[in-house]
């Protein structure tokens, strides 16, 4: 069973790490499990920091149907859940217990909250190696590998990006990954 899991987890790292832009003139590089998430975890970073730069204050509030969270709201959910796994990685109660980031108000506000919830989830991937990356850690009532649960914290993070993606593009606003890739198209 751990063979078949540090297996996904490699073959998810390589998937990840491949999905990088090439970079012109770039040596081949090799990327390990500890490397690929940790790229992945910044490029999500950069991703959702400057999709919360780009909308207006007045369109945080902005819901494409009733049903579903602002696009402020998308960011705050983002928080609560780093908060959530990077406090099991880490192995200390979630700091942000009792205090739910959706209720925000403002885009000051859910700016910050992200912010801060990458700030605190910084050090759990800074400290993933490829020899702890198998590490059973504590989260709720299970015992889950370390790499697993940054893993998750990379794939929820890019749901939420896709779906502030379809919120950015309803107000007319190109998304930053396409505009850096428009970018390095660019001659």
């Amino acid at each position: 069973m751990k063979n078949v899991i540090g297996v996904t987890l490699v073959l998810f790292a390589a998937g990840i790490a491949s999905a990088q832009p090439p970079q012109p003139n770039a040596a081949p590089q090799k990327v390990t499990l500890a490397a690929g998430l940790q790229r992945s975890y910044n490029n999500l970073k950069t991703n959702l920091t400057q999709s919360a730069e780009k909308m207006s204050e007045a369109d945080y509030a902005f819901k494409p149907t009733p049903d579903v969270r602002s696009f402020g709201q998308l960011f705050g959910h983002v928080a609560n859940s780093q908060y959530n796994a990077c406090s099991a990685v880490k192995g200390e109660a979630n700091p942000n217990q009792g205090n739910d980031l959706e209720k925000k108000t403002t885009k000051a506000e859910f700016t910050k909250a992200l912010a801060d919830s990458f700030a605190y989830c910084d050090a759990a991937f800074a400290s993933l190696t490829d020899e702890n990356a198998g590490q059973l850690v504590k989260q709720g009532q299970n015992e889950v590998a370390r790499a697993s649960i940054l893993a998750n914290v990379i794939a929820h993070g890019n749901e939420m990006y896709g779906t502030n993606v379809v919120y950015l593009r309803l107000k007319g606003i190109v998304p930053p990954s396409t505009e850096r890739a428009q970018q390095t198209r660019r001659p």
